[in-house]
């Protein structure tokens, strides 16, 4: 039979983009043995990683360090599971779920209560040009940016710089702004999170030091956090930010709308499909965030629409890079001076 949502394509209308909705309710339910299955091949070779590298202390910290650089790719899978028991896609049963995220969040330092609610609120304003400032990236519209004094517009622009986002901000994000619930600080439920989070951290590193000293902090710990949390800023930068993306003033903006078109498809190699757990098919996942993560290349092997939908390759991606201001004109992110050019 015929399916008219087969011929989806980036000019849909709202109504439309809303239809996939019911088309991808049937992929909801997680599967109890495969999310199982999943999470032991992600944490086992996490901890037998971990277990290699401080091995490797005694042989050559060199080796250690590889080893450990290796491990940042299971941790950022981690932190994809830990992201799919916040969207309750993982178990049907909604308490372990939450408290295997909330465990999970010792691993990847990311108070779990905290975090599950500032990224609610981003998938519930993706594209929103009137609601930002909670769990995405700061973009400014060309107008707002035209209309700032010297002194911010430097700010702004230090902020977007590449050394900035990839290199200085995913250390700040992950160590030190994940310690308090900026944003969430009026309820004490989320500073019981962080907090608990935190002296669990704390507790895990003085084992880590009592038994092994430093280095087993300096070689592994710091160096496999930093590398999955600059992978998991990349990955988060580029679903939303390329140039085709989607921002509309509240009174224009569409949630289904936003998600279908404001949201890419990064097509990876199977192996960082993998390892980065499928979120690279984030137009998808903003549709319908209920989907696990395994179940997404069935959307797109059942659904050719979505699998062409917003496609972008890494190379493509790189340049991404240098897009910084939303021009509200032309429909277009664009890079500084694109915008000095553009009316």
């Amino acid at each position: 039979m015929y399916d008219p949502l087969q011929d989806v394509r980036h000019d849909t209308d709202p109504v439309q983009a809303r239809d996939w909705v019911k088309v991808l309710s049937k992929y909801r339910e997680p599967n109890e043995v495969r999310s199982s299955f999943e999470l032991a091949v992600t944490l086992g070779p996490f901890v037998i990683l971990w277990a290699l590298a401080w091995y490797a202390l005694s042989i050559s910290a060199w080796l250690t360090l590889a080893i450990s650089l290796c491990n940042a790719a299971f941790l950022l899978r981690l932190f994809a599971i830990q992201h799919d028991c916040g969207h309750h896609a993982f178990f049907r049963n909604r308490t372990i779920s939450d408290w295997l995220g909330r465990a999970l969040g010792v691993l990847t330092l990311t108070p779990y209560d905290v975090w599950r609610r500032a990224h609610a609120m981003h998938h519930s304003a993706s594209g929103n040009l009137d609601r930002r400032g909670m769990g995405d990236i700061h973009t400014l519209t060309v107008a707002e940016y035209r209309g700032l004094n010297r002194y911010k517009r430097f700010i702004y622009r230090l902020y977007r710089h590449p050394i900035v986002l990839f290199g200085l901000g995913p250390g700040y994000q992950f160590f030190v702004k994940h310690r308090v619930p900026l944003g969430l600080t009026n309820k004490l439920k989320y500073w019981v999170s962080a907090m608990v989070t935190n002296a669990a951290i704390l507790m895990a590193l003085s084992v880590i030091l009592y038994f092994g000293g430093v280095m087993p902090i300096l070689l592994i710990f710091l160096p496999s956090t930093l590398l999955a949390a600059t992978a998991g800023v990349w990955l988060f930068y580029v679903q939303h930010q390329f140039e085709n993306t989607q921002w509309n003033d509240e009174k224009d903006w569409d949630l289904h709308d936003a998600a279908l078109h404001g949201s890419s498809h990064y097509v990876m190699p199977s192996v960082l499909q993998w390892l980065s757990a499928n979120i690279g098919i984030h137009h998808v996942h903003h549709l319908y965030s209920r989907i696990p993560f395994y179940r997404l290349p069935e959307v797109l092997r059942d659904h050719t629409s979505l699998a062409q939908s917003n496609r972008m390759t890494i190379r493509e991606s790189l340049s991404n890079a240098r897009l910084h201001l939303w021009d509200e004109n032309s429909k277009r992110l664009l890079s500084f001076a694109q915008a000095r050019q553009a009316k």
